[in-house]
């Protein structure tokens, strides 16, 4: 259950932390020609799944004219950001009109909401949104006896592990237990006995 909380809260991610929309000054806005309000644009660029192979905050942009559906591969990036779900929808927009917008991309852990993304030195109309940094969407396990030879008195642990793509499941694994491991040996290292006394055999 311990790994199961360090997939799903406690391994670092990439996601937008805020969208500015020209035109657009709060969430409430509707933009000319465009199907979805800017609250429903959004949610659906909260559904981005990005990775980013800096550390530094990064801005990526979108530059669309109608009519079009548009979707995560209209994002304007460069070579360190990639978008991991190109055929993700964000908007429709109608014929003669446009939308720019630029966003903000930056490496966290967990879920940082949009109060703490907000920044008082950006631009007017920037917006802050809810950020979903966690790679890993679902996780499920299962425990069941096994036989290893003519010895019954084993466990089998199955692990079934969802990402959003910007990592394979076998790395998150590995990751989450690194993270775990190295929170124990806190622990570990607090008495010279728990540090020399040999617990596992091969």
């Amino acid at each position: 259950n311990s790994l199961r909380r360090v997939l799903l809260s406690s391994l670092p991610g990439a996601a937008v932390t805020s969208i500015k929309i020209d035109g657009v000054l709060h969430e409430f806005d509707t933009i000319p020609g465009v199907r979805e309000d800017v609250m429903q644009i959004i949610l659906n660029i909260k559904g981005l799944a990005v990775k980013s192979y800096v550390e530094d905050e990064k801005t990526i942009e979108l530059d669309v004219t109608g009519p079009a559906e548009v979707t995560a591969g209209d994002i304007l990036t460069d070579s360190d950001i990639e978008i991991v779900n190109p055929d993700h929808y964000l908007f429709t927009i109608a014929e003669g009109h446009s939308l720019k917008a630029t966003m903000t991309v930056a490496k966290n852990r967990g879920y940082v909401p949009a109060e703490g993304n907000k920044n008082d030195s950006a631009p007017v109309g920037t917006l802050a949104v809810d950020s979903i940094y966690t790679p890993v969407k679902k996780v499920n396990y299962q425990v069941e006896p096994a036989r290893v030879g003519s010895n019954a008195g084993f466990d089998k642990l199955t692990i079934e592990i969802m990402t959003n793509g910007t990592i394979i499941p076998e790395d998150a694994l590995g990751l989450s237990a690194r993270v775990l491991i190295e929170h124990l040996n806190l622990f570990t290292d607090l008495t010279e006995i728990a540090k020399t006394t040999e617990v596992m055999k091969e």
